[in-house]
């Protein structure tokens, strides 16, 4: 059978098209597209016009090809718009990066304290949560704006309703609101009566692997193509991702992409002071799929360096990137990758600069050094971020899999064994649309668990391995950090 997968990411999106044979899943894409955060003015929102565009294009590309079973759409979590009784969107999608949350933080965080948020949710404290970003609404005296709207409807499952005509909530994406209770699966009174948000506003919530409903007649007039099933994957990128990890019960999993998490999987939610300590999330997946894992700020860090030297007239292919970071001399420069400064776009080398400084008395200035420091400062964040999940969790990683786009760049895959002392197996790029599919295949009935799913990923796919090469000094790098950055 032949399957869709729409991946949006935050720098890009792709629609796949996937034939599985009943061994071996091949996946290609069949459209791409850029996307990204435009600013007006001081708020940052999503091209959502253009994102639907371009789901709609690559349907019918698709569809031109292959007769296609069911479509599933992922993307990232925790934005959304409300929609009124007609179906109206009320604003334009924000986008997580933008700085309401932060600019009215202290204020957002005596409405219900961190430690009992976190204690409430298990999700990590973070300035893009959705309930940070409703009380940043509430702040800002857009609660009005809840007595006009039906529904809220985050970003993927927004995209669902267009197709289909239903709303719902998918609860991979409401897993990490900051609202839902993992074990009950109910809303949380608590957190909703602090910002007076009310229940009613939320679609029905639907695990993964609903049939959600079909392209509606409109939408395959305008689109001519034919019914297609629309299936309420893992519709969370990296829950989605997850699942195409090909992995044993010792193994970590680290999602590189725009973001990088770094996790592992668990039966139940664990939610302690020791995770709130850590500010460890707990995020929802199919049954015996819940993640554990720390975010780390990611490809976004080099991305936005190559978008510095851009706006310069000075263009790097990412395989131009890792050469001169591999030219440039190791652990000469010093910076926290999760250090709140990157977070929001523009200026990443006078932040990375100034951090540096702070921390080591110099800074970097070649485009190669640059590069280097952020490479060493990522990989010696997911060692800390591993170490940490060990000691929540109570057991020992062995190996690292990481999937994603990140897989693909060998200098940060080798920089990850070497800093973290244990291999890495890279592969597969695209696992995010993979796992997508895993789902549509499970709610087809064509395979019976991910775990005969994650066989057909190994079937499928090419992977490349990492072993440790310098591990000591690594060691002794991360002893050195540990005391500057503390």
């Amino acid at each position: 059978m032949n399957y869709l997968a729409f991946d949006l990411g935050a720098s890009s999106g792709k629609m796949f098209l996937g034939r599985f044979d009943g061994e071996t899943l091949s996946i290609d894409p069949v459209h791409s597209f850029q996307n990204g955060i435009v600013q007006m003015g001081q708020a940052m929102y999503w091209d959502f016009p253009g994102i639907w565009r371009n789901l709609a294009e690559g349907i019918g590309k698709a569809c031109a090809v292959a007769q296609v079973a069911s479509i599933g759409l992922d993307g990232y979590n925790n934005d959304f718009t409300f929609v009124d009784r007609r179906g109206e969107l009320l604003f334009p999608v924000r986008a997580y990066r933008d700085p309401r949350t932060i600019e009215h933080e202290r204020a957002i965080y005596r409405r219900i304290p961190p430690r009992e948020l976190y204690l409430l949710t298990g999700n990590q404290l973070a300035p893009f949560n959705t309930w940070m970003q409703l009380a940043a609404m509430v702040e800002n005296g857009q609660q009005y704006l809840f007595d006009h709207a039906d529904n809220l409807l985050m970003l993927p499952d927004l995209l669902v309703y267009l197709l289909t005509g239903n709303r719902v909530m998918e609860y991979t994406l409401a897993a990490q609101t900051q609202m839902l209770d993992l074990n009950t699966r109910t809303w949380i009174a608590r957190t909703l009566d602090a910002i007076g948000f009310p229940k009613r506003l939320f679609a029905p919530l639907v695990m993964p692997g609903t049939h959600v409903g079909s392209l509606t007649e409109p939408v395959r007039q305008s689109l001519g193509v034919p019914g297609i099933d629309v299936v309420s994957v893992c519709e969370h990128d990296t829950a989605s991702a997850f699942l195409a990890a090909p992995i044993d019960r010792d193994c970590a999993i680290i999602s590189s992409g725009t973001w990088s998490l770094v996790g592992m999987e668990a039966d139940l939610p664990i939610i302690t002071e020791y995770g709130y300590a850590h500010n460890i999330a707990n995020e929802g997946s199919l049954p015996g799929h819940h993640r554990l894992l720390k975010n780390v700020m990611g490809s976004w860090l080099l991305q936005e360096l190559m978008r510095d030297w851009a706006q310069d007239g000075i263009r790097f292919s990412y395989e131009q990137m890792q050469a001169e970071a591999l030219g440039a001399r190791p652990f000469q420069h010093l910076i926290d990758a999760n250090d709140r400064r990157f977070y929001s776009p523009g200026e990443m080398r006078r932040k990375i600069r100034s951090a540096s400084l702070e921390h080591t008395g110099r800074a970097p200035e070649t485009p190669g050094e640059y590069f280097r420091v952020v490479y060493e400062a990522l990989a010696l964040q997911y060692r800390r971020s591993l170490e940490a999940l060990e000691t929540f969790s109570g057991r020992r990683l062995t190996r690292i899999s990481i999937i994603g786009g990140g897989s693909l760049d060998a200098l940060a895959c080798q920089f990850t064994a070497d800093a973290a002392n244990r291999p890495v197996v890279a592969g597969p790029a695209d696992g995010t649309a993979i796992g997508n599919m895993l789902v549509q295949m499970l709610a087809c009935g064509e395979i019976a668990s991910i775990a005969q799913g994650r066989e057909v990923v190994k079937n499928s796919c090419a992977f490349r391995e990492y072993t440790p090469q310098s591990p000591e000094e690594w060691e002794a790098h991360d002893r050195l950090c540990a005391d500057r950055l503390s």
